[in-house]
């Protein structure tokens, strides 16, 4: 159930005040001598993080006071979903926090529970607001939701089949057209690296395909690695190491939500959506170290590692993309851990081709807050991936600039003439924090939906 809400007829929302140390002197003149001696005992002193339920003359329920930080706004309200008692609450005029479309967005991606394997709170805090900003907001919380779901989901419930029907679900719900290819299907239309990395498992490997959009609108290609469960293939990865690997398959889940926003708003773009979904297992035709794969571009690659199997099923449906002849291709990859020692868990590394269209998103995080982070295609780095007995390596010797490599092997994929974005996201949040529970999460999602809308409209 959606914890935004219009006003209803006959339903009183209590006032949430959003006070913080400074706003406090002006927040007790409001209130009556009972009112004041109360907040007295509570301790209310709005700091960031307290909640003051203020009662009435007769002991009901009057207004909420919560304590913020007016510098962090979209997750000011993050925890009270769950920490206010079950109604509706509507927003005062007096609280700090200016921007009510961040406090509402911050309010409603907070409520997110995961609910597919245990029963979640019966009832939660409900937040009013006008018709037009529900509106506004509710296509990206339930986007939001999405990515968050489909990242938590167990590689048992959400293997490559499973995450291609989700594709095809969105595509069906907009009349996008689809198309797919299955095993040996994709080695049959050159699909190599797609069909190598997911053999030895025994959820067939595919690439999901989804078109949308009329022929005259400028075309957009959004690509998602779709790896369901990563074991790291023969070159094994630690248990600690593979234990969050259903994960994996955010950058999917990242580029079908981002495709389903588009194609809800009717932006006017053509539409595609490439998601190749594999599992990378272990078996005796599991893709072994030392092998060389004829990718789909015609570039010879030699496996130094099987753990570096996310560049491999990308730079097939990267080449399928520029083939496609787009105005801009973008992909989401949760492709390194170099991005994360680098940038930490919350920025998504940005890679790009065009300096003005990198900028654009780049501000469009920063208006959305929803940030992300510029990082170099640093050329003279591609030496890091020689190969001396094909064109190049899908990794190399050197720990390095992981991150950078791992964009560089992806450029050669892309045609020079072609616009290109490369983001290497988390996905994940490793702790409860307000507004972002633990689990999977949405990063750069809204920033991109906010670049298109801009660039396209």
């Amino acid at each position: 159930m959606s914890v935004l809400t219009v006003a209803r007829r006959g339903t009183r929302a209590v006032s949430l005040e959003a006070v913080d140390a400074v706003a406090m002197p002006g927040c007790r003149r409001r209130l009556t001598a009972v009112q004041k001696r109360w907040l007295a005992s509570c301790g209310f002193s709005g700091q960031a993080g307290q909640i003051a339920m203020v009662p009435d003359e007769r002991g009901a329920l009057a207004r909420v006071l919560v304590g913020v930080d007016r510098e962090d706004p979209l997750w000011a309200l993050g925890e009270l979903a769950h920490g206010l008692p079950e109604g509706d609450y509507a927003l005062a005029p007096e609280g700090v926090l200016a921007d009510r479309r961040l406090a509402a967005l911050g309010f409603a991606l907070g409520a997110y529970r995961c609910t597919h394997y245990r029963k979640g709170r019966e009832g939660t805090a409900r937040l009013v607001l006008s018709r037009a900003l529900l509106d506004e907001l509710d296509p990206i919380v339930q986007a939001t939701t999405q990515v968050r779901d489909l990242v938590n989901r167990p590689s048992e419930d959400l293997g490559p089949a499973e995450l291609a029907a989700q594709v095809k679900s969105v595509g069906k719900a907009h009349g996008a057209r689809l198309r797919e290819w299955v095993g040996e299907e994709l080695r049959r239309d050159n699909f190599p690296t797609i069909h190598a990395v997911g053999r030895a498992s025994q959820a067939a490997p595919r690439l999901v395909e989804l078109r949308w959009g009329k022929a005259k609108h400028p075309h957009v290609v959004l690509v998602g690695k779709g790896v369901c469960f990563d074991s790291g293939g023969l070159d094994l990865k630690t248990s600690d190491g593979m234990r969050w690997m259903k994960k994996d398959m955010g950058g999917a889940a990242h580029a079908l939500a981002l495709a389903d926003l588009v194609m809800q708003a009717r932006l006017p773009i053509r539409l595609t959506l490439l998601v190749p979904a594999v599992e990378n297992a272990v078996g005796g035709n599991a893709l072994r170290p030392g092998d060389v794969i004829r990718t789909r571009a015609g570039h010879a690659v030699e496996i130094d590692n099987t753990d570096a199997e996310g560049r491999l099923i990308l730079c097939d449906a990267l080449a399928y993309a520029g083939e496609l002849q787009p105005d801009l291709i973008i992909d989401f990859a949760t492709l390194t851990g170099a991005a994360r020692v680098a940038l930490g868990p919350d920025l998504p590394a940005l890679f790009g081709n065009r300096d003005d269209l990198r900028e654009a998103v780049l501000a469009a995080g920063r208006d959305q807050h929803d940030p992300l982070w510029p990082m170099p295609l640093w050329r003279p780095y591609r030496r890091m991936l020689d190969s001396y007995v094909a064109d190049f390596a899908n990794s190399g010797a050197s720990r390095h600039a992981g991150a950078i490599t791992a964009a560089l092997y992806l450029e050669r994929f892309v045609p020079t003439d072609a616009a290109w974005l490369h983001v290497d996201v988390y996905a994940w949040n490793d702790a409860d924090r307000p507004g972002r529970p633990k689990g999977g999460e949405a990063q750069g999602m809204r920033a991109f939906f906010a670049f298109l809308r801009a660039r396209y409209s």
